[in-house]
């Protein structure tokens, strides 16, 4: 058993209190005849199982109530922190006011859960949010297990394991199973519209090229170490700030954003990481915790010995940030992910996003208030993009009613419903609508899924790489 998983006797027994107080809200037991039943139920009936929930990721995907999920969901995982905070969201899920779950939570502790779970395999569908270190291998597994696999970003977090990551997809795809990443930011209403706009030619024209030093996209991706999830205190786990179990920004948050690039600009395109993608440069630097601001966020006293290479002064160096620039056929993209401690009163976690088209720049600001400006490169291109606009707008509506059109003089703003921004927590739910629907229709699977997802990850590890080569060669 691994350090950070040893107990003391005394914490031992207080975790078993905790996990039986939680177990009796969220858990029911269910007979060995229920069990071979489950067995012989159709993919029409999904049944999930939970591989060591480190994230509360995990949990969100049960936020809501899910359609054709049965609502008996078995947990593998070993007793300790992750899993009592895992079963303190779901109980906190089925008992709100406002309309709660009904999950029943079979839960198997144990050395070895992936190991006892595709022995029993009570499910078709595993859900996996936790460690990055490793990540891959139990992916792996559970497919080559004949198992489908729903899984949060991101699945390698090295360009070493990178051939692991193909290995997976294309073993899923000769068993006719779905290993699917839980790409969220695809569910947003602002990036949605987005991707509407830019592939308008009237509005945006073409996609221009850039320069590395003078990209066509850029994105920024603001998130905060200490914050709230579901109204309480997100406690993560002292493993977190070790990049080598959690992975650095580029590798990690990056996922989210090269995935965005290619789903809008390159929209259902195939893309060919051997030779459409060119990565340019990276860079990595840390955000710095004194050891109050670690026990504030983890609840831990001190530092453990494994972040003790990055502990200087009596502070830890988190080196969770990351830029990098790269061209996907031939379009220049430069991307920052950062990481602060905690957002100011009133803030929270924020994305930038624009595109620059040979009409107008399509710029996303997405903070407390979600704004999409089309701003023309010129005054007198202003009436041919708004007239343009108007139209796009108006088919909108079928899809989006109330999407509206402001003009704020040298810029155009996009406006849509409050109804529309269900916040990052509900996209979880979404994402696994989607791919329960696929689930039960293979078909329905967009052919692009599996190249872009190998190209997604080839940009994130490369550009991880090109950061520790700027940093080796800037000593």
């Amino acid at each position: 058993m691994r350090k950070e998983n040893k107990f003391s006797f005394v914490h031992l027994i207080f975790t078993l209190a905790v996990a039986a107080a939680v177990l009796i809200t969220v858990s029911q037991r269910i007979s060995r005849a229920q069990q071979k039943n489950v067995k012989n139920k159709t993919m029409s009936e999904v049944k999930i199982m939970t591989l060591d929930p480190g994230h509360f990721h995990a949990a969100l995907v049960q936020k809501e109530t899910l359609i054709g999920v049965s609502p008996e969901v078995h947990v593998y995982a070993p007793l300790g922190f992750d899993l009592i905070e895992h079963l303190k969201r779901i109980s906190g899920f089925n008992n709100r006011k406002e309309n709660p779950t009904r999950w029943a939570l079979e839960v198997h502790t144990g050395a070895d859960p992936l190991a006892r779970m595709l022995r029993e395999k009570p499910g078709n569908v595993v859900v996996i949010a936790g460690r990055n270190q490793g990540k891959i291998d139990r992916i792996k597994a559970s497919v080559e297990g004949g198992v489908n696999a729903l899984v949060d970003k991101p699945w390698i977090i090295n360009a070493t394991d990178f051939a692991k990551l193909e290995a997976t997809l294309n073993a899923a795809e000769a068993k006719r199973l779905i290993a699917y990443d839980i790409m969220t930011e695809r569910s947003e209403i602002t990036t949605i519209l987005q991707r509407e706009l830019i592939n308008d030619t009237g509005v945006f024209g073409a996609m221009l090229k850039g320069s590395e030093n003078d990209p066509a996209i850029y994105m920024e991706s603001l998130h905060h170490l200490f914050k709230m999830v579901s109204g309480s205190v997100n406690v993560r786990p002292a493993w977190f700030f070790d990049v080598k179990q959690q992975g650095e920004g580029v590798a990690d948050v990056g996922a989210h954003l090269v995935d965005l690039v290619q789903w809008m600009v390159f929209p259902e395109q195939a893309i060919d990481y051997r030779k459409d993608v060119n990565v340019l440069s990276g860079k990595r630097w840390p955000t710095v915790m004194t050891k109050e601001e670690f026990k504030r966020v983890t609840n831990e006293p001190n530092f453990p010995a494994y972040l003790a290479g990055n502990v200087k002064d009596d502070k830890l160096e988190y080196f969770c940030n990351g830029s990098m620039t790269y061209a996907l056929r031939g379009v220049h993209v430069k991307l920052d992910v950062i990481w602060n401690y905690e957002a100011p009163a009133g803030g929270g976690d924020t994305h930038v996003a624009w595109f620059k088209g040979s009409k107008s720049r399509i710029e996303v600001r997405q903070a407390q208030a979600h704004t999409i400006y089309v701003i023309p490169n010129e005054s007198s291109l202003k009436a041919e993009v708004m007239a343009a606009l108007q139209k796009r707008v108006a088919a909108l509506q079928t899809k989006y009613p109330g999407v509206a059109l402001a003009d704020e003089g040298d810029k155009l703003r996009v406006t849509f419903p409050d109804k529309y921004r269900d916040g990052h927590e509900a996209h979880f739910g979404q994402v696994a609508t989607r791919f329960f629907g696929y689930l039960r229709d293979p078909k329905r699977l967009p052919a692009w899924e599996k190249p872009n997802m190998l190209a997604k990850y080839y940009t994130t590890t490369k550009g991880l790489e090109m950061g520790y080569r700027n940093a080796t060669a800037s000593r």
